[in-house]
């Protein structure tokens, strides 16, 4: 059977304390591949040491908006040694949120533009959250973005603006939500766009998906993702993994089914 891959789960997440290495472990059996995304330096660090655990595990490095506030001068080389590691395939997670503000949002603005030149430099993609910023973001990335590749995890903006970003090259990624019933925008979006521009997450521990919502969400419950784009697409499960599969490889550089560890 076709695994798909889970583009995007914390598993540093205190959330996993109790059981990570039998999750970590799980995931690495269930899945073609995962990504585990950082946060902030430490997170970052702890990304890649999981990464390193498993052959097709690996990660991102990076400052989240929420932490934006604690990015200091001399952060982004931090970054970039983290980012020799092998298992390192991208810049994120990145961006903006102003539905939490735990950051300003000047300096907001400020880090995500540095790390986006920070991947312009490295030469590779970037993992991009947005929530309640579609302007700001968007006018960042049509003026900083250019020379970089990346994807919109959890997309959750317009089908307008979706139809902008597919032009310039991004990719968007559905989690969890795209099986909540109040997911009529984020449906359309994904019955929108093409197949071959599509990730599939989790977002783990947030975001589980439908029936297993309230609950901490787990790798494994991407399958429950993919089954509900296949839906909305007309395709089988195999195919709808396989492809989205095969997108993650190719965004991220990723050998599928050779083992970079």
């Amino acid at each position: 059977m076709v695994k798909p891959f889970d583009s995007h789960a914390h598993l540093y997440d205190e959330a996993y304390d109790a059981d990570r290495a039998q999750v970590l472990a799980e995931s690495a059996r269930e899945l073609s591949g995962l990504i585990i995304p950082g946060a902030d330096l430490a997170s970052s660090h702890q990304a890649v040491e999981l990464a390193q655990m498993y052959g097709n595990v690996y990660a991102a490095v990076g400052f989240h908006p929420h932490e934006a506030r604690l990015m200091r001068e001399g952060d982004e080389d931090m970054l970039a040694e983290s980012a020799k590691d092998k298992k390192v395939v991208a810049i994120g997670e990145i961006g903006l949120d102003y539905y939490y503000d735990h950051s300003p949002r000047e300096t907001q603005k400020a880090v995500f533009i540095r790390q986006l030149g920070l991947a312009r430099q490295l030469g590779l993609p970037v993992v991009i959250h947005d929530r309640d910023a579609h302007g700001d973001i968007l006018a960042i990335m049509q003026k900083e973005g250019r020379g970089v590749s990346g994807v919109f995890h959890c997309y959750s903006g317009s089908w307008e603006m979706a139809e902008l970003l597919l032009k310039m090259g991004f990719y968007l990624s559905f989690g969890g939500s795209l099986t909540f019933k109040n997911a009529a925008k984020t449906v359309k979006v994904a019955q929108n766009t093409p197949i071959d521009r599509i990730l599939l997450e989790t977002d783990a521990p947030y975001l589980t998906p439908v029936p297993w919502r309230g609950r901490r969400n787990s790798p494994c419950l991407v399958k429950l993702v993919c089954a509900k784009l296949a839906a909305l697409k007309g395709l089988s499960f195999e195919e709808t993994a396989g492809v989205t599969a095969a997108n993650t490889c190719a965004l991220f550089n990723i050998l599928p089914g050779l083992e970079q560890g």
